[in-house]
């Protein structure tokens, strides 16, 4: 029987749910169990597919195809596990559902009502998310108190009834500020989280205290009290230097130990050797460099997390610190190139829209120029190919039908047909909706014998996920390969185009898919790793010449 761990927040967002969910799962693992976390978001959206990144940050692309929080980066990150769709849902898409058996007649005429019919649907896809796993981490977003997360809360109350509390336990995470103008610790933002939480029949079993400073043990007894949670499992956790550090912190202040035990848990102990290396990787580098991300949504680097930590995780491997400079695209048209000069390497990323696209090009055009470094991914390769054919294959207006439907050499094109992973036809055209009728999910690439893409991944074939509608039109890819591009993948089961490069150049590919979904912290991904090495090699090379 799977048993559960649910973790709300308090007090206020952004304090890191997800981590501690997807740290805690890491300190499981280690202990040998076999573990999944699940996200349930609020909010109305079917799935955060269509929301700007601006307000949600990056949409996480698992193995199957689903548009997911970005907080499902986190879990694939933390856990050997894989996520599917069935790890992450929202109020839209339990309502979606519900309504459908309504229409369909499934509730035989009867009044359809919040308990028990969302309740319902929500314990359901709780229980098949966590099915066939030892411990499911439950993350409810938002914070308790707010109007969009009660169905949520009040599932999780009926499902700790229907287990029973020693097969499902309760961990609130909430604020406990430090007021600097009167040098106090205080306590109340904690205790009226947890007395919203009691109001609606759920008492927490531990809490996870955050704060910027040390919490005294007056304070945590204080908490305890009046919060009714054992002495032991009010855990302080302050600000770490790397997330990576945190699911150490948490086994050193017992946490694993006192959820095993409830849960009746056997278990050996946890071994994070794995994670002790990479915080120390990480933490005591021996090298810098700079790559410039030239992106659309640089106000808000959770947009490109996966990215950022990809770059991250290269950089562990090679002890080596990263540091990204974050170039607004627009800038780049506006003052020029001049912005790129002190990077070792150029990274272009994934977007969609004109706003900032002619800037992707003019630095894809840099890279090329000055053979610095280049990784173009998804958008990063659609500026990469147009700028090759309008500088170098001479094919005058070159452009994208999304940026311009009446290119004269529309380079890339709205993809109409394509076969997904399981074999089905996939159509498409300008007129279809924007939410879910994305090329989603991992599809195997072949690549070109010898090429640098091959060499990089030392393979013949990967799978990688994808999110984008539109493609390289085949028609100008003669063209393009006459005048020196080199098409290094294509797509196994369409013959789509997946990654160029450019051969007479030190190292510049780009990729029609998004390698970060796959790096994690203990193992790097080939692409990112190849980018780093070519990145080190950039900046010896400029060091020398100094």
């Amino acid at each position: 029987m799977t048993q559960y761990i649910c973790v709300t927040g308090g007090v206020v967002s952004s304090l890191g749910k997800g981590i501690l969910a997807a740290s805690l799962a890491a300190v499981l693992e280690a202990r040998q169990l076999k573990v999944t976390i699940l996200k349930l978001d609020p909010y109305i959206n079917v799935d955060p597919g269509t929301m700007s990144p601006f307000q949600h940050g990056e949409v996480f692309v698992t193995e199957d195809g689903a548009e997911t929080d970005l907080d499902l980066g986190h879990y694939e990150r933390f856990l050997r596990t894989r996520m599917t769709r069935f790890n992450n849902f929202t109020t839209g898409s339990v309502y979606a559902e519900v309504l459908k058996k309504e229409r369909r007649g499934d509730y035989l005429g009867g009044t359809v009502q919040v308990i028990p019919h969302i309740t319902d649907e929500i314990k359901r896809r709780i229980k098949a998310g966590g099915e066939g796993y030892d411990v499911a981490l439950l993350e409810i977003g938002g914070t308790v108190g707010d109007i969009e997360s009660q169905p949520f809360l009040e599932a999780i109350r009926q499902l700790r009834l229907e287990v029973g509390g020693q097969n499902c336990q309760l961990i609130h995470l909430t604020l406990v500020p430090f007021i600097a103008t009167a040098g106090e610790t205080k306590t109340k933002p904690t205790q009226h989280s947890v007395k919203e939480l009691r109001s609606i029949g759920l008492q927490p079993d531990v809490l996870i205290c955050r704060s910027s400073h040390e919490i005294d043990e007056s304070s945590l007894r204080k908490i305890a009290l009046f919060t009714s949670v054992e002495e032991r499992a009010v855990i302080p956790v302050e600000d770490a230097a790397t997330i990576y550090a945190i699911p150490a912190m948490l086994h050193a202040r017992g946490l694993d130990s006192i959820i095993c035990e409830r849960l009746g848990l056997e278990a050996p102990p946890a071994d994070l050797s794995e994670w002790n290396r990479v915080s120390e990787a990480l933490l005591n580098p021996q090298r810098t460099l700079r790559i410039a991300m030239v992106g659309k949504y640089m106000e808000l680097m959770d947009a490109y997390k996966s990215l950022t930590e990809a770059l991250s995780h290269a950089g562990i491997a090679r002890h080596a610190k990263v540091i990204i400079d974050a170039i607004d695209a627009e800038r780049v048209e506006r003052e020029g190139t001049g912005c790129l000069e002190a990077a070792d390497a150029i990274l272009v990323p994934g977007g969609f829209g004109a706003r900032g696209f002619e800037g992707k090009i003019q630095a894809a055009r840099y890279a090329r120029e000055r053979g610095v470094p280049y990784l173009g991914i998804c958008y990063g390769l659609h500026a990469a190919i147009i700028e090759y054919a309008r500088h170098v294959a001479g094919l005058e207006g070159a452009n994208s039908t999304e940026i311009d439907p009446a290119s004269p050499n529309p380079i890339v094109a709205l993809v109409t047909e394509w076969t997904d992973d399981e074999g089905k036809t996939q159509l498409r055209d300008e007129g279809s909706d924007l939410g879910g009728t994305m090329r989603l999910g991992a599809q195997r690439c072949n690549l070109v014998p010898g090429s640098l893409a091959q060499r990089t991944y030392a393979a013949e074939s990967v799978s990688e996920r994808h999110r984008h509608r539109f493609e390289v039109n085949e028609r100008f890819v003669p063209a393009l390969e006459a005048a020196g591009l080199r098409i290094a993948g294509r797509a196994a089961k369409d013959d789509l185009v997946e990654m160029i490069e450019v051969p007479d150049h030190p190292w510049f590919l780009a990729c029609q898919f998004h390698p970060e979904f796959t790096s994690t912290p203990r193992e790097s991904h080939p692409l990112f790793l190849g980018f780093i090495d070519a990145a080190l090699a950039e900046h010896a090379r400029r060091s020398a010449t100094a």
